[in-house]
């Protein structure tokens, strides 16, 4: 296989048309040369980049989740309050999906459907967007925002899990409304329950 850089243009090229072709067609159903022409290039040059469909997939959520995190990071350092913190990742969460909505439907519904990405990255694989808000609620209590007697391991999940949750229904139901009105709610439901 030959050895490319990330930040590849065609690479990337193949992994939008990736994005794209399994948002529309679905996971299962869509082909590496429906993807090719969707990218622009010939079937077989995906093969130089990726070595299956499978690793293509994993590649989208290993690289852009990656891409998430470190820009989160970089807007939630403007902040000094973790309740703002909080509320601005929800926030940036909801707004990012609801602006690549391909993307979203890849990370929400697709990638479920993969056997084997569900066996080889459970959900302990998205340890960097957890620790991120785990920095976030021990900052919190740091500043006596937040309770210090918080289960650190559950909460993080929870609050994950409830974003990841109203994305899933927000696709689900259509697109059919503004997904970052979801936010504040959201937000407030569990800053209220960190409370001290």
């Amino acid at each position: 296989m030959v050895r490319v850089r990330k930040g590849d243009d065609k690479r990337d090229r193949i992994m939008n048309a990736a994005i794209t072709t399994f948002a529309q067609n679905g996971y299962h159903q869509a082909t590496m040369a429906a993807v090719a022409r969707e990218a622009g290039v010939a079937a077989g040059t995906i093969y130089l980049y990726f070595k299956s469909k499978d690793n293509l997939l994993i590649s989208i959520f290993e690289e852009k989740v990656q891409g998430f995190i470190d820009e989160f990071h970089s807007q939630l350092a403007q902040e000094e309050s973790a309740e703002i913190k909080l509320r601005k990742l929800v926030q940036l969460h909801l707004l990012e999906m609801q602006n690549r909505p391909d993307l979203a439907a890849v990370f929400q519904l697709e990638l479920r459907q993969s056997r084997h990405f569900m066996s080889a990255y459970p959900k302990a694989d998205l340890k960097g967007y957890f620790d991120l808000i785990g920095e976030i609620i021990e900052k919190g209590q740091q500043q006596g925002l937040f309770r210090k007697d918080l289960y650190l391991s559950a909460i993080k999940r929870a609050f994950f899990g409830a974003m990841d949750e109203t994305v899933t229904s927000w696709l689900l139901a259509g697109r059919n409304y503004d997904l970052t009105q979801m936010a504040d709610p959201l937000a407030d439901l569990f800053i209220r329950g960190l409370r001290e």
